[in-house]
């Protein structure tokens, strides 16, 4: 079982790896693949640490050395390792709250470290979003659509018995949306505000044939 946080318990400074496209949300787990030294050299500081928690961040596009981060993001607690011949490790994060950055620490670290707060998404920190509106029917008929439309296949029985949370937030870690798009998920105040932003991106797509031209401003 994952280890259960108080906001009390958060810290107040926490490493980031931004890494586009790559969507974590409370209580699912994302797999990472990490093999570039500085993040290498940040998995080994976070798992020193009490609480073990790396923040994903979306960056804004661009190839700056130092991209601007989007302001929220959200924190996961290391929950599983292996470490690879080849030095590399293979992570699973399972998403604990999200965070707003108050400022980006300057320091000695290869790694970036942002101040956090954490205040804004304590109800993260409870138990899973039991939706009772949530209208299953509706959104597997516009998820079949979907899949269709940009050509990806799915496990239907998992689907029509996951439970809301867990098929809202892994759809839209798993979906291929833009940046942008994720992000709008992400910041999305509720799991019913979530599942509007996720049905209406893939009505999006669908109707643009699966391409990949309509983004969130």
């Amino acid at each position: 079982m994952t280890r259960r946080f108080a906001l009390a318990d958060l810290p107040e400074v926490i490493p980031v790896f931004p890494l586009p496209g790559a969507l974590l949300l409370p209580h699912a787990r994302l797999p990472l693949n990490i093999f570039e030294p500085r993040y290498l050299a940040m998995l080994d500081d976070a798992l020193r640490s009490d609480h073990r928690l790396i923040g994903m961040v979306q960056p804004y596009e661009g190839r700056a050395p130092q991209p601007k981060l989007h302001t929220i993001g959200c924190a996961g607690r290391i929950t599983s390792l292996s470490e690879t011949e080849d030095g590399r490790y293979l992570i699973a994060l399972t998403g604990i709250c999200r965070f707003r950055i108050g400022g980006e620490l300057e320091g000695f670290t290869p790694y970036r470290r942002v101040r956090v707060d954490w205040a804004s998404f304590a109800d993260d920190l409870g138990a899973a979003d039991d939706w009772m509106g949530f209208d299953r029917a509706e959104s597997l008929g516009t998820l079949r659509n979907y899949f269709d439309a940009v050509k990806l296949a799915s496990d239907w029985d998992s689907l029509r018995e996951a439970e809301p949370e867990l098929l809202i937030n892994s759809l839209s870690m798993m979906c291929p949306f833009a940046v942008e798009e994720k992000q709008a998920l992400l910041e999305a105040p509720k799991l019913s505000d979530r599942t509007e932003t996720l049905l209406a991106l893939m009505t999006f797509a669908i109707a643009s044939g699966g391409e990949d031209d309509n983004k969130v401003q």
